[in-house]
């Protein structure tokens, strides 16, 4: 299936060529571009929420008080609810902690013509042809009214379409989808309600019985009437810091298979450590074919739970060189992304930190052990002045090697913001991968000038939207609008790239936690079946791939969750292939 057509301009390829000669010099004048990754005139990419009917604000339902969950949320989702092909938006919001309450009389009120509760946009592009947004809130039954942190997406009953766990600072909900464009609230029915503060969620089949299972963070033991007074530097009301409260645990819900979920926190070992849990990734660290979980904590160690392969775990990430900092120290953890950026074969984590912390960088060395690199390949100090939250691994210009993005947003006032009514914003950062083994560049300045906008953004999710196999990105904001950063990657350069989807027949429907396998004549590309990831978001389930020049592809091999591998060849670039288990062949070790 080929990329429909894009709402952008056609872009002039003729003058496109003629400009890149002139970059590589070979006009006989010298390069007119600072770098190759980006056209003068075009930026990475481009803003378009407003225009595609992308309406959303985030509420905060902020009094005065200073309520620590106001600065928290929210996050987003992007996945295909109605199996037409192209990814719909579903995003989390905010509420007052009065239900009397009137929004319209809070320190920031929503503006004119907002609507309470979460929200699902339908994408038309398949029926149209044009990238353009519609909310069905209401005819999906989606539009849970509360205080909205973030959303997990998995099939977790197999039937062929995803659902939706939304995590809240009180009950959460899961939402099962009927197949019919509709849901059903089947959260008690199911069992897996927290009414703590829940934040991140992630669905993985920890024990290969074939169905998804259930992990939700939650942060801390926070409530409205036991609200602390906290106070910044300069003696102003400021939010507290986490260490004011004490944190709660996680929480495991096994899938028993019947629509059902049994809490096996306690007896999996999840409930041996706790600690403020807000960015989850789910991956096989140590290579012995079972998915083990990474929580990042807010002010204090992550969590690397090693999966023991009889349904429990053990906590291992302190031993495993992937809890603290450098320096031995506990860092206040945020988003966190895995991925093989440096091509060994390898799930590598990626963990954002609080505003003079920096970033981590943890390189895995396959068999679960890790060492922070982030200062050497050129992470730490970028991103040492901000407080990031979602990120993620993605090839954003296609060449073959995984990008780095972070939505950045302070939770602490700014001292030089101290005039700005909501002194919290921070521009979000870009990252280019320069090659295996080789350092990450600031790009920023090259990406669309939104990101060079002070904002407060929590969330990101990432997805192909348009479908012209060039990830985009929509990040969540907190107490404003949602951006949806459309990738113009496709109209700077035409390098060559996949996009797969995949149906297991044995195993979970969408096969979450397969790892997809590209053999080309002088690499191997490796990328994760996911949704999990970046900061209380869940992204497209679907993997994409970037080549670069090179569009041959020599064989295309999945290690499916079931333990099989199979092979596809002679596949060709620039498509977007569904692959169904059973149709290649079959990989013997």
């Amino acid at each position: 299936m080929g990329a429909p057509a894009s709402t952008l301009q056609p872009y002039n390829y003729a003058r496109r060529d003629f400009l890149k000669l002139l970059a590589m010099g070979l006009l006989g004048g010298k390069s007119i571009f600072a770098s190759p990754l980006a056209h003068p005139e075009i930026p990475l990419f481009r803003d378009i929420a407003a225009d595609v009917g992308l309406a959303f604000h985030h509420f905060t339902g902020a009094t005065g008080e200073y309520f620590m969950p106001e600065i928290m949320g929210s996050g987003v989702a992007l996945f295909d609810y109605d199996n037409d092909g192209d990814l719909d938006v579903y995003l989390i919001q905010g509420s007052t902690f009065d239900p009397a309450q009137d929004p319209r009389q809070s320190k920031f009120p929503p503006p004119p013509g907002w609507k309470p509760g979460n929200r699902l946009f339908r994408n038309l592009l398949s029926e149209t042809g044009k990238l353009q947004f519609v909310d069905v809130t209401e005819q999906a039954g989606v539009g849970h009214i509360g205080y909205g942190m973030g959303v997990a997406v998995g099939d977790y009953d197999n039937d062929g379409f995803q659902d939706l766990y939304v995590t809240n600072f009180g009950h959460n909900v899961l939402y099962h989808n009927n197949g019919d464009g509709t849901f059903t609230d089947v959260t008690e029915k199911a069992g897996v309600d927290d009414p703590r503060w829940s934040t991140g969620a992630a669905w993985v089949d920890y024990d290969g019985d074939g169905r998804l299972d259930l992990f939700v963070a939650n942060y801390l033991d926070f409530t409205v009437k036991g609200n602390r007074q906290c106070f910044a530097s300069t003696g102003e009301r400021d939010y507290c810091t986490p260490k004011m409260y004490q944190p709660v645990p996680a929480r495991l819900f096994h899938n028993r298979g019947n629509g059902m979920f049994e809490d096996v926190t306690a007896a999996a070992g999840i409930g041996a450590a706790m600690g403020p849990g807000l960015g989850i990734v789910c991956a096989d660290f140590n290579g012995d074919g079972w998915p083990d979980i990474y929580v990042a904590n807010d002010g204090a160690a992550a969590h690397l739970w090693i999966n023991q392969k009889n349904g429990t775990f053990k906590e291992r990430g302190a031993l495993s060189g992937a809890a603290l900092s450098p320096d031995g120290l506990p860092q206040a953890g945020m988003g966190v992304t895995a991925g093989d950026f440096d091509g060994d074969g390898n799930e590598d984590i990626f963990k954002t930190n609080l505003t003079n912390e920096g970033s981590n960088l943890y390189v895995n060395d396959g068999a679960g052990n890790f060492h922070d690199a982030a200062t050497n390949l050129g992470l730490f100090l970028p991103t040492f002045p901000y407080t990031g939250f979602g990120t993620e691994w993605f090839d954003y210009d296609n060449d073959g090697h995984l990008d780095l993005f972070i939505a950045n947003g302070a939770v602490n006032r700014i001292g030089s913001l101290r005039s700005a009514p909501y002194p919290f914003g921070q521009p979000n950062l870009l990252f280019h991968n320069e090659g295996a083994g080789k350092k990450f560049r600031d790009v920023t300045a090259a990406a669309d000038p939104a990101l060079a906008i002070s904002e407060v953004s929590r969330g990101a999710a990432f997805g192909d939207i348009d479908n012209d196999g060039a990830v985009d990105i929509v990040i969540a904001n907190n107490n404003g609008p949602v951006r949806l950063l459309l990738n113009q990657n496709q109209s700077i350069n035409r390098n060559h790239w996949l996009l797969i989807s995949l149906e297991a027949t044995q195993g979970n429907r969408f096969a979450m936690g397969a790892k997809v396998e590209i053999r080309q004549r002088t690499r191997m590309l490796l990328r994760r079946v996911h949704t999990d990831s970046s900061y209380l978001s869940a992204n497209d389930v679907r993997v994409h791939f970037g080549f670069g020049e090179d569009a041959n592809i020599q064989s295309l091999i999945v290690h499916w969750p079931s333990g099989h591998k199979e092979a596809w060849d002679k596949l060709k670039a620039d498509q977007i292939v569904h692959i169904r288990q059973g149709t290649g062949r079959v990989v013997r070790d």
